[in-house]
Parts: C-alpha cells; structure tokens; sequence
C-alpha cells in the first residue's frame, strides 16, 4: 500500500520540467539549496567520520532521497562519492532527473516509486534523505515508519519541513505562494504543516533517535537564506538516527 495523495502528485508532476530552473517555480528550492547542503553534508559528515575535504568524501555510503524530484540533491551526494538512489512518485519528475544527470555525467539510480515499496523490497541504505515531503503524505507516521525501515543500523535521516504556526502561515502561505508568488497557489496545505515537537515525536515513534534540529531562515532584505540553531519558526531540518 502506498502513502501518496493523488492531488498532491498532480501538482508536482506540472512542474517536472521547471526544476532545474533556477529562475522558475522552483527557485525557492534553488535559493535554498546552499544551506540544505550545508547541512546535510556536515551531518553525514560528523555521523560516518567523512572529510569533506578530501576526494569522494562519501565513497561507500549508500543513500535515498526520497522525493528527489529533478535530482537537485542526488547531484550533489552523487559528486561526493555516494552511491545514489532517487524516488520520486511523481513519474514525469524521473525522466527529467535521468536526463540531467546523464547531462552532468553522474551514473544515479533513478526510480518512479515510494519509501513503503522501497522498504517493503528490502533495501536499505546508509542515508536516507527525506527533504520537505513529510508535509504533503497523509499518514506522516506510517510514512516515517517505513522511512526507518529503508536504514541500516547506525543510519542517518535528515528530513526537513515546515513548522505550524502563523508566522509559518503567514511566510510559506501568505508571503510564499501570494505575495511572492514562488509557489503556484495550494502547493502547501498548513494544517499539514509539523512542528519540531511534533516531528521528534514522529521519528521516536518510527523507532529513531532524534539528533539535532535546526532553523533555516530567509533574510528578505539580503535575499539568502541561513541556518540557524534557535530560530526554527518557520522552516527547519532534523537529523535522527536509526539504532
């Protein structure tokens, strides 16, 4: 059984060929894209003992991003050495993400799925990546329970997703799909939306072992997004870890 609404499948499949636009609809994603990196590099990282500065500093780990749409996080990990898995079930988002990655010249497992099929198959893998997709699933703690299914023991999940509250409303709703109109009307449904609270109870529940969350904070006068260690009001990231 998968865990996918149908509505919410339809409007990401419209915007499969805008994603490696950094122009286009997704430039939220491209905006943020530098601190997301930031952090889930350093968190993998610190866990596996990894030099980030050294060559292939993620050789032999293996990981998922799930939900990985046009690929703009598989690239990355796939540059640092990992071996690199995609799945995304939104099927018109693979096609774009294969021709990108065969494009850039990187060999990535691209594959029109979701985490329940994955883990019902038994792989399992070193990272999983789970990168704001939490808030649009229906059964955020079966999703999350198959997410810890998909990690070897010792592994790391980072997921990253929207607090609920009104200033959450008011910038992701109100700021982000009216005023500045980055995201086409609906994509976020803020009843869906976790606060940080919420989701380590989530992830315990799943059978994880929270490790960190951090805030990552637009600044509109400078236009660049930050991590920061206190300020998770809005958007925000979690490393947990499975036993």
């Amino acid at each position: 059984m998968t865990h996918t609404d149908p509505g919410e499948l339809a409007k990401f499949e419209a915007m499969a060929a805008e994603w490696w636009d950094p122009e286009g609809k997704f430039k939220p994603l491209h905006m943020l894209q530098p601190v997301r990196l930031d952090y889930v590099t350093s968190q993998i990282a610190a866990e596996f003992g990894r030099d980030l500065g050294g060559e292939a500093p993620f050789a032999g780990l293996r990981l998922l991003d799930i939900g990985c749409g046009g690929g703009l996080l598989c690239e990355p990990m796939a540059r640092l050495g990992a071996e690199v898995v995609g799945v995304d079930p939104a099927a018109r988002n693979i096609p774009v993400a294969e021709l990108h990655a065969a494009q850039s010249g990187l060999a990535i497992d691209y594959r029109v799925g979701t985490a329940e099929a994955l883990a019902e198959a038994g792989e399992r893998f070193d990272v999983v990546l789970n990168m704001e997709v939490v808030e649009h699933v229906p059964d955020p703690a079966s999703y999350l329970a198959a997410c810890r299914a998909l990690l070897k023991p010792g592994g790391l999940h980072i997921c990253s997703t929207l607090n609920r509250n009104p200033k959450s409303f008011a910038m992701a709703i109100v700021g982000a799909e009216v005023v500045m109109r980055w995201l086409p009307k609906g994509t976020h449904d803020w009843r869906k939306f976790i606060t940080p609270d919420e989701l380590y109870e989530l992830l315990r529940g799943a059978g994880m072992e929270p490790l960190d969350r951090t805030g990552m904070v637009f600044n509109p006068l400078s236009w660049q997004w930050r991590l920061s260690g206190t300020d998770l009001s809005v958007n925000y990231v979690t490393a947990a870890r499975a036993p």
